[in-house]
């Protein structure tokens, strides 16, 4: 039966160069925050535990001083494995500075290990991954110069390549819930991410490790629903009641976001009319009646608002991999929560699907596009961000619209508000670069695959085949030469019949999107469509 015991004293349970497997995702959804902060105030007072293996399957932290952030010391740290270091630049910052060993590697590979893992596998099998940074040929998901053992390996199976990402022990993994009862059963009713938290703890038990729950209240023995119970006692060693728990890092608790109540749609907020609204309007455009969607963070989220503002959403189904299906999902500090969806899938269940061939089209951002049709969004300039969801999703969907600016740093560009775009200033760093700093999603492979590529950007639209990238749709009011070619570090074909972008995206109204939505016919059911045995003519 699992032991009531308090926050420093379940830390007090950790050891020198422990593996400790955080849950939870980004803004702090089902993060264990009282038991960071714990640990991060034993570390201050004793100096220990030292030396620790941090593990989380998505980047945990609000971009400054909360989650992973709080324990970003190269003494208390000594590796971190995670799908992303985006939302803790503080330990982002160690790695760029070679105090810790770093890995970045899909949150879909790593949610899915926890689940082989706690089979007792020896690793996760799979392609996703093959010709990108984390495969071993391109860095392996490397990323700090210290950085020397091989978590990934490339294996091949009647003449088939996978990438075999490797088992690893969990000496103490830290979960959270939302009722415990006496006898250690959890529940996650209030919670806006389920996760993989039985993996977790079952992995965890599987090597002799423990497993340490936070929740925020506690019940009788046997009186929750067990239908209702994610967590059984019988892998759970420790409960820590942290009542004040928030349900994410910006949000108190949402009924919505738990999936209790339905907000009408007046209630989901439109964006902005700016230069990110006009980017999500053309990439919306994409869009068909019964589509599968992933949204990726950034100027992509605002796809579903456009959705919900156009009235169209509901003949959707908009999806995120932490696992929300259907509804409209959240944005900023809440991504990866939603409102008035169909299903909360657990999370190596969204990435199953999504591996598989799931999604019709995602929408994601870019960093970096380079000659090939490459993107990184892993790291670029002083950022070490990972890869998260977007290698699975990327490599997965049948279609991939990527967006973001031409340019960034001083950028002032906006919409006129009567059908065309204004340049105010330029920004002073290219994106578009002769080759990428880090291989996140690879052209080639993509068109081999037979996989559809668009590039949605605040002044033009490229779209990608094997014959390199080219450009099909400007907006009004901008310069083909001196906004657009100029701004390209490689050269780029130009299409016969050049089109400029619709007027309606660059005026406060709705677009009134509806009725064509209505008639473009979906995408072709049937058999995975992308080939798996494609190999890139490039080498690294």
């Amino acid at each position: 039966m699992a032991q009531v015991i308090g926050a420093s004293e379940a830390v007090g349970l950790i050891r020198d160069h422990a593996c400790v497997y955080f849950g939870g995702s980004g803004g702090g959804h089902a993060v264990p925050e009282a038991l960071i902060e714990a640990l991060r105030d034993r570390f201050a007072a004793e100096g220990t535990p030292r030396g620790l293996t941090l593990a989380s399957t998505v980047s945990i932290g609000d971009f400054d001083s909360a989650g992973f952030n709080l324990l970003a010391d190269p003494k208390l740290v000594r590796r971190v494995i995670s799908g992303g270091f985006n939302n803790c630049p503080k330990i982002a910052a160690l790695a760029i500075a070679d105090e810790i060993e770093a890995y970045t590697l899909p949150q879909g590979a790593l949610a899915q290990l926890c689940r082989d893992m706690a089979a007792g596998r020896p690793g996760l099998l799979t392609r996703t991954g093959l010709h990108t940074f984390v495969d071993p040929r391109y860095g392996g998901g490397k990323q700090s110069k210290r950085t020397t053992e091989d978590l990934v390996k490339l294996v091949t199976i009647d003449g088939e390549e996978f990438l075999l990402y490797r088992s690893f022990p969990i000496d103490v993994a830290i979960i959270r819930g939302t009722t415990a009862d006496e006898r250690g059963n959890i529940s996650m009713e209030d919670e806006a991410f389920l996760g993989e938290n039985f993996s977790l703890a079952a992995a965890a038990h599987l090597r002799g490790g423990i497993v340490i729950v936070q929740v925020q209240r506690l019940a009788a023995a046997r009186s929750l629903d067990a239908k209702q119970v994610e967590v059984p006692g019988a892998l759970v060693d420790y409960v820590v009641v942290a009542p004040g728990q928030r349900q994410t890092y910006r949000t108190a608790f949402s009924a919505a976001y738990a999936g209790r109540l339905r907000v009408p749609d007046s209630e989901i907020r439109p964006i902005p009319f700016d230069i990110r609204k006009v980017i999500a309007r053309r990439a919306a455009m994409e869009l068909f009646p019964g589509a599968v969607v992933n949204l990726g963070f950034g100027v992509s989220n605002g796809v579903s608002s456009v959705a919900a503002e156009e009235g169209v959403y509901r003949d959707l189904t908009l999806t995120v991999e932490q696992g929300v299906i259907g509804g409209v999902p959240a944005g900023g500090l809440d991504a990866g929560a939603g409102v008035n969806f169909d299903m909360m899938a657990h999370q190596p269940d969204q990435f199953d699907f999504y591996d598989g061939g799931g999604l019709d089209i995602a929408f994601l951002s870019f960093a970096e596009v380079d000659r090939d049709g490459n993107v990184n969004v892993s790291r670029y300039g002083n950022s070490v961000n990972g890869p998260g969801g977007f290698i699975n999703i990327s490599q997965g969907a049948r279609k991939v619209v990527f967006s973001g600016t031409l340019t960034t740093d001083g950028l002032k560009i906006r919409p006129d508000g009567a059908g065309g775009l204004v340049l105010d200033s330029d920004g002073a760093v290219e994106k578009w670069v002769p080759g990428v700093q880090q291989l996140t999603f690879n052209g080639k492979y993509a068109c081999e695959r037979g996989q559809q590529v668009l590039f949605v950007t605040d002044r033009a639209v490229f779209d990608l085949s094997a014959d390199g990238i080219r450009l099909t749709e400007i907006a009004p009011g901008i310069s083909l030469q001196d906004h657009v070619l100029a701004r390209i570090g490689f050269p780029v074909r130009v299409a016969p019949d050049l089109k400029l972008m619709d007027a309606r995206l660059f005026r406060a109204e709705p677009m009134g999107l509806l009725a064509e939505f209505a008639a473009r016919a979906p995408m072709p059911r049937g058999a995975h469509h992308l080939s798996p045995k494609a190999t890139p003519k490039r080498t690294p």
